[in-house]
């Protein structure tokens, strides 16, 4: 009977501890969730900021640095995809004249803007690591590399407004940078907000 009490009380007690460990983890999930929700909620596309950024949130955690790196990161990812696809739809077969010239300066746009996001991440992290006025230089120079990303997909969603071109490519490519576009410029917004930190 002692050992079935000392079973009871033993298993009881591994319980309670494995409880409080997983209610803590969820509890902090749930502080680095409210965390993005609530910087989220001051960029230009916060449902799209908070379903790109909440996968981050065990990375994130409540760092404002990692939430704008984190931010970088899905804004790269996704130039570089539409990048691949805008590649991709420039070895179509039977593309008119217009449609053709369209998709290589957006292709152009696309590589400009993979590459000022690359390097504005490892600026980032050079902010990161940088104090005063090294850190200001840091940021300035990725507030100016993401800006222009953005201008990039601008002048891509330009040469797709004329009426002279549509169908599935068109909208398939539109919607691809469009997205490229809202993604970069919730990146920017946080990482103006980094900037400003005390």
């Amino acid at each position: 009977m002692a050992r079935l009490a000392f079973v009871l009380i033993f298993s009881l007690s591994i319980y309670f501890h494995f409880m409080s460990a997983a209610t803590a983890a969820t509890t902090s999930t749930s502080t680095y969730t409210n965390f993005i929700k609530s910087s989220c909620s001051t960029v230009q596309y916060p449902a799209l900021c908070v379903q790109s950024l909440v996968v981050y949130a065990s990375t994130i955690k409540q760092s404002p640095q990692q939430l704008a790196q984190a931010a970088l990161a899905v804004s790269l990812a996704r130039a570089q995809s539409t990048k691949d696809f805008v590649a991709r739809a420039a070895k179509f077969r039977g593309l008119k004249a217009r449609e053709y010239a369209a998709i290589k300066d957006c292709l152009e746009e696309m590589d400009d803007s993979v590459d000022r996001l690359a390097n504005s991440g490892k600026e980032l992290k050079r902010a990161g690591a940088s104090k005063g006025q090294d850190f200001q230089w840091h940021v300035s120079n990725v507030q100016t590399w993401v800006s222009a990303a953005s201008t990039d997909t601008t002048t891509c969603l330009d040469g797709y407004a004329s009426t002279a071109l549509n169908g599935r490519l068109k909208t398939s490519i539109r919607s691809r940078v469009l997205n490229v576009a809202q993604v970069t410029s919730n990146a920017l917004a946080l990482v103006n907000r980094y900037a400003s930190k005390p």
